[in-house]
């Protein structure tokens, strides 16, 4: 059973987005190191392959990468591992690499996907530059991401949408200001309108989904004794996966009505689409039914889009607690993790694709 040690082991590298290198060679070496692996290695990103005789391939991935912080001071406390990454995904990593290097035999086929730059702009995924390069590998019936998630598999996920709102002013003396418009007030208003916003709750197939509006940054001025004529901030929009991008636009468009002016434009930044909870697919339901919890809906953007995009059924199911993420006391217990590996090695064992009768 993999041990708290193995993820200090995993966490005391530093991997922050970017500077994965250390961290895939020593998952390369240790899955290598496996006769029954076909092992390859894509810029920072590793794959590994079973290739026996099994109809049924599932894919388990999981991100190398971390948000900025100081792995050197990772430590682990009765049963706990506090540290950058405990559950971020490390903990994951540490389970997915003991159960690839299991001699145990199964019923499927399996790969294993660890790949970089997950915590950045989506354009920059380790995950989308195998696609691009090796879209062979990441063939397979259905994909579990190691996303903490405690416990329950979190279905699906949320969209995320960035748009950059421009607002119009005239120019003008700041003794004058009635000869023109301050842009920055005008951004006031609207600043102070979104801050009223009440999320939109969205049920599909029993899951529910939370929108979320938050301004992230704002920028405007031009000098001390001049009335700004041009004010922006920056909106990030969560999005259920009943949306597309050009219907999450409209619906904003619609949200900010009278506050936009004829001059001002808004502009979409990034999009990262949303996807389904695929609790209809034989395999993902096994997985829940595993787990003996109902499942929820995935708070925020993951990977899970990434494979809905390739036609791969995909959920989250992950060692910690995904609301630790990215925080200064990040952590995993002991019972945490070794609930993740039990799962899913069970789920492993008893997964294989589902007989006619079963699809119906």
């Amino acid at each position: 059973m993999t041990t708290l040690g193995d993820v200090l082991a995993l966490v005391s590298v530093d991997s922050v987005s970017g500077n994965e290198r250390a961290l895939a060679s020593l998952v390369y070496e240790r899955l290598r190191a496996v006769d029954s692996l076909d092992v390859e290695r894509v810029g920072d990103n590793v794959v590994a392959r079973t290739t026996g005789h099994h109809a049924t391939r599932v894919l388990v991935a999981g991100h190398l990468d971390t948000v900025p912080g100081d792995a050197g001071a990772a430590t682990i406390v009765g049963d706990v591992l506090h540290g950058l990454g405990a559950c971020d995904m490390k903990g994951s990593l540490a389970g997915m690499l003991d159960l690839a290097t299991s001699t145990e035999s199964r019923g499927v086929e399996v790969t294993w996907v660890f790949y970089a730059r997950e915590e950045i702009s989506r354009s920059q995924s380790g995950l989308l530059e195998v696609a691009e390069l090796r879209p062979d590998l990441l063939v397979a019936d259905v994909a579990i991401l190691g996303e903490p998630t405690h416990g329950h598999v979190e279905a699906g996920c949320q969209g995320t949408l960035r748009v950059r709102v421009a607002l119009a002013g005239v120019r003008a003396h700041t003794a004058r200001p009635h000869t023109g418009r301050n842009a920055i007030h005008r951004l006031g208003d609207l600043l102070s309108f979104v801050a009223t916003y009440e999320p939109r709750e969205v049920t599909i197939d029993g899951v529910v989904y939370v929108e979320q509006l938050q301004a992230v940054s704002i920028e405007g001025g031009v000098a001390p004794n001049v009335v700004p004529d041009a004010a922006s901030c920056v909106l990030n929009h969560r999005v259920a996966p009943d949306r597309s991008c050009d219907e999450a636009m409209s619906w904003l468009r619609h949200y900010l009505g009278e506050l936009l002016g004829a001059d001002d434009v808004l502009e979409v930044l990034d999009w990262a689409p949303p996807a389904p909870p695929e609790l209809g697919n034989p395999l993902v339901a096994k997985l829940v039914a595993l787990t003996g919890r109902a499942p929820e809906g995935k708070v925020g953007w993951t990977d899970v889009a990434t494979f809905h995009e390739m036609g791969i059924a995909a959920t989250n199911f992950g060692a910690g607690d995904p609301m630790l993420a990215h925080r200064s006391d990040e952590r995993l217990t002991r019972d945490e993790l070794e609930n993740f590996v039990t799962v899913l090695g069970e789920w492993l064992r008893s997964a294989a694709r589902p007989h006619a009768s079963e699809r119906q």
